[in-house]
């Protein structure tokens, strides 16, 4: 068949389609919901894990996936339920047919305001599959929408990386990157408030001027070359202008209400951090669980500790790395490599050399470290590990002939700095029982 929209077989075809796109809309929302429960519990552990290395680019990636799937699988549960709601108003028309008021023997009063509210049944119909039909697209427009901020943050999050890097001289800062920088900002601006009013930067011809060059980059950044006709075709109505209206504040509120929650006591809270007086669920590998999958800046074995020796295993974090740069500067290297790299380019810092400075970077971040049970010092003695999450760090054992039975505090402390000035920073406490064997 030819695909000429003037074609009145392809009018025919389309209309046919329309008629019978519930059925495809059921069947793709079912299978969604179930891809999305599915896929949930990796975008999370994902996530967490993006945190804990400090990975900025996989943070902002996976937190955009989080909020697309909480878009989408609450819209398409929506979508489901209207449509179920819709098949049994088709059911009930099929038998009963219209609604006859005169029938219910209501008052007059109730009778007329019935049929003032309510309408007729097929009136009804109409309007569920009106919003059955819409939440399916906008849901995808949604989604778009979304992507297209998360492209907007990571040019501005390029640009300022190359602002940082040492060896870009000042002409091309000033001359490029901030011109960017202002550039993005105002366009950002603009794309908000035309999005807004729905369109009002493109009704004038003073704002035309000034708005088209903005439009013309931000259509692609913001990815709206891939579904500017739907979008067009929401606002050349007065229901698809209604709903852009209530589409925000929606979204608004219903982040406030997953905001919200209940508490059971004034001084406590699940979510603490382990300290003196709190034992966190993160500080501990035998209560590792789904909900927390990874080390909270440090943890032991157990809190009750029955070995005559004590594993502590310490989380890597970028920050480590630069207090490493500054409390030794010989192995800072010529070229950071941290961040995004390519599989075909090579480091500056090769295999040999990085073996020999392993050394040296473990002697230094053993000088930054205290480890302290009570008020015992010990020294530790690093090597890189892995915990079974697959969490990067370092890890030590300590010898407990020394600690008698009973209840201990684990301090964590580090060497920081601000500016030249040097200090002892507690990085975290943990608790625990010693009774051995």
């Amino acid at each position: 068949m030819a695909q000429d929209p003037n074609d009145k077989k392809f009018k025919k075809w389309l209309d046919i389609l329309q008629q019978e796109s519930w059925q495809l809309e059921l069947i793709i929302s079912g299978f969604a919901i179930y891809g999305l429960f599915m896929i949930i519990d990796p975008i999370d552990l994902a996530s967490m894990k993006a945190q804990n290395d400090n990975n900025f680019y996989n943070t902002i990636l996976y937190q955009g996936l989080k909020i697309s799937w909480y878009i989408i699988t609450v819209n398409l549960i929506a979508h489901v339920i209207l449509r179920g709601l819709w098949i049994g108003a088709i059911g009930l028309r099929y038998v009963s047919g219209e609604i006859e008021y005169d029938k219910l023997n209501y008052s007059e009063k109730f009778a007329r305001n019935l049929k003032k509210t309510v309408g007729s049944f097929d009136n009804y119909v109409a309007t569920l599959e009106k919003y059955c039909s819409i939440i399916f697209a906008v849901t995808f427009l949604l989604v778009f929408y979304l992507f297209g901020l998360l492209v907007i943050t990571f040019c501005f999050t390029l640009i300022g990386l190359w602002m940082d890097k040492d060896d870009i001289a000042e002409w091309p800062k000033t001359w490029i990157a901030i011109p960017l920088i202002i550039f993005l900002s105002l366009g950002l601006i603009l794309t908000f408030v035309d999005f807004v009013t729905q369109g009002w930067l493109k009704r004038k011809k003073w704002t035309t001027k000034i708005y088209y060059p903005f439009y013309w980059v931000f259509k692609y950044l913001t990815l709206s070359v891939l579904y500017r006709p739907m979008v067009y075709n929401f606002l050349d109505t007065r229901f698809g202008k209604r709903l852009i209206w209530i589409v925000i504040p929606l979204y608004l509120g219903l982040t406030f209400l997953m905001g919200t929650g209940f508490s059971t006591s004034n001084y406590l809270n699940p979510e603490m951090d382990s300290n003196s007086y709190t034992a966190g669920k993160a500080n501990y590998f035998d209560t590792l669980d789904e909900d927390v999958s990874f080390v909270d800046r440090a943890a032991i074995p157990s809190k009750v500790i029955t070995e005559p020796f004590l594993n502590v295993f310490v989380a890597y974090g970028s920050s480590v790395e630069d207090d490493v740069f500054f409390f030794n500067k010989d192995l800072k290297p010529e070229e950071d490599q941290r961040g995004i790299f390519s599989a075909t380019a090579d480091g500056t810092v090769s295999w040999s050399k990085r073996s020999e400075g392993l050394k040296k970077y473990l002697e230094t971040l053993e000088d930054m470290y205290t480890l302290t049970i009570d008020s015992a010092d010990f020294k530790p003695e690093f090597v890189y590990a892995q915990n079974p999450q697959k969490q990067l760090g370092y890890e030590t054992f300590l010898d407990l002939d020394s600690i008698p039975k009973g209840k201990h505090v684990l301090s964590v402390r580090r060497k920081d700095h601000n500016r030249d000035s040097v200090y002892l920073r507690t990085i975290v406490n943990i608790p625990f029982w010693f009774f051995p064997k």
